[in-house]
Order: C-alpha cells, then structure tokens, then sequence
C-alpha cells in the first residue's frame, strides 16, 4: 500500500523527491504520514479536498482487501 500512495502522489507533485511516506502499524491498522513540499501542497490536496479524499478512497479499497484500516495524515 505503501508504493501505491507513493506512485499515486509522486505522479502529481512537481517535486517528487521532496515525497516522503511514513508508516506505523498496529494490529488491524496503518498510520501514514506523508511529508511534501510546501509548494505541491495544494496540488495534492486539491479544491476542496477532492485530491486527497480520492486518494484515501483508493486506500482504504486496498486496505480493505487486506481487512486493515488505514489513516493518510498529510504534513508539509
């Protein structure tokens, strides 16, 4: 899950290698903290959210396949 996000938000960034995915897991879930630039934050997060609620959506189908949850945290 980890490459997914990784491939989904570097594809949008102008600045992929400042894309940095942290990850915790505890028993049926996954904690991701992902660190971009302060200049790609509003491209990932989008107009009103749309950007990144589409992302966390994809997410979750895929955790759901592997019955975990998972929270995507964006930090700049």
């Amino acid at each position: 899950m980890k490459e997914l996000v990784e491939y989904l938000v570097k594809s949008l960034a102008d600045h992929p290698e400042d894309v940095v995915l942290e990850t915790r897991e505890e028993d049926d879930s996954i904690t991701m903290e992902l660190k971009i630039s302060a200049d790609d934050l509003g491209k990932i997060i989008g107009k009103n959210g749309n950007t990144i609620n589409a992302i966390r959506t994809v997410l979750q189908a895929a955790a759901s396949s592997q019955k975990k949850r998972v929270k995507l945290d964006v930090v700049s």
